[in-house]
C-alpha cells in the first residue's frame, strides 16, 4: 500500500493580486515544518493524506447539535453549569459559515501580506460580559485524566489562539478564556 500525494493547482504566486487563502492548519504546518509548508503551498506537492476520523467527526457533530438547542433557547448547557461556567452558545447568522472550514470559516484579509486566512471553528459561547470564547470540541479515549498539558497538545493551544485573533480581526470582543470540550471514551 503506498501514499498518494496531491498536487495542487492552488500554489502561492507573490504576483497575484488575488489574496491567497490560508487556513488555520497551513499555518500549522509553516510552524511544524516550514519545508513541508513550501512543498505544498509554494510548489503544489502535499502530504500524504491521513485516513478520515470518522468517530472524531461524529462525536463533533453531535455536540454541535446537542449545544445548538442551547444557542435556540439561550440557556447554559448542563455540562457548562456543571463546571461553573456562565457561558452560552453565542447565537449568530454567521455561525455554519464559521463553522465549514472547507468553504469558508471565519477569514480576515490581512491586506500587508494579501493573505486570506481562514479557520472553522467547532462553537463559539457568549460570557456574561458579552466578549465571545472559542470552543473546540475533542474526542479521546484515555484512563488517565484528559488534560491540555502534553507537549504535542500545543497544537490545540495554538487552534484556539488562531480563532481568537481571526474574531478579533473581524471586530468581536474575544475573551482570552477559551474552552475545550473533551468526550472521553474511556
Amino acid at each position: 500500500m503506498g501514499f498518494e500525494y496531491k498536487i495542487s493547482t492552488r500554489v502561492f504566486n507573490p504576483k497575484s493580486s488575488e489574496p491567497f487563502k490560508l487556513s488555520r492548519t497551513k499555518v500549522d504546518l509553516f510552524l511544524n515544518c516550514p519545508r513541508c509548508f513550501y512543498l505544498d503551498r509554494v510548489l503544489g506537492i502535499g502530504r500524504p493524506s491521513t485516513p478520515p476520523f470518522s468517530l472524531n467527526s461524529a462525536v463533533d457533530a453531535l455536540l454541535k447539535k446537542e449545544f445548538d438547542t442551547h444557542r435556540a433557547k439561550g440557556t447554559r448547557h448542563p455540562l457548562v453549569k456543571q463546571y461553573g461556567i456562565y457561558s452560552v452558545p453565542f447565537e449568530h447568522e454567521k455561525i455554519e459559515e464559521w463553522r465549514d472550514a472547507l468553504r469558508r470559516g471565519i477569514q480576515y484579509h490581512h491586506k500587508d501580506t494579501n493573505l486570506l486566512l481562514t479557520g472553522g471553528i467547532d462553537d463559539v459561547w457568549v460570557d456574561p460580559e458579552g466578549k465571545l470564547n472559542i470552543v473546540d470540541y475533542k474526542a479521546t479515549s484515555k484512563t488517565s485524566e484528559v488534560s491540555i498539558d502534553a507537549d504535542w497538545q500545543i497544537a490545540y493551544k495554538r487552534q484556539v489562539e488562531f480563532y481568537q485573533w481571526l474574531f478579533r480581526q473581524n471586530d468581536f470582543q474575544v475573551s482570552n478564556i477559551a474552552y475545550f470540550v473533551y468526550c472521553n471514551g474511556k
